[in-house]
């Protein structure tokens, strides 16, 4: 009986500490950080633009411009730049939102 209890006491402590090793990786796969913020979209003529702004003064961002039923837009901003970005024309969908995504 003891040895029993020894080993469902022994698997569960591994099983916890491989659960405690493997979270932070897999935590830190998912962070990307959180620099390029939304300022405003608009449109200027018949093409659609929406303004970007880098947050982090000391990295370059990417981003990827999520469009309805379209090819995403990916781009990248130097570090602490406002930049007005062209991602299609007035006819076309309007960007749903935009995400930052790891350079």
């Amino acid at each position: 009986m003891r040895k029993i209890l020894s080993i469902a006491v022994t698997g569960a402590v591994c099983g916890a500490s491989l659960t405690l090793v493997a979270a932070p990786q897999a935590m830190a796969a998912e962070h990307v950080p959180r620099c390029v913020k939304v300022r405003a979209f608009f449109d200027r003529g018949a093409q659609r633009y929406v303004r970007l702004t880098n947050l982090c003064a000391k990295r370059p961002a990417c981003y990827t411009i999520v469009i309805p039923q379209h090819a995403d837009r990916h781009g990248r901003l130097l570090k602490g730049v406002t930049k007005d970005v062209l991602y299609g024309t007035a006819a076309g969908p309007r960007a749903l939102y935009v995400k930052n995504v790891p350079c």
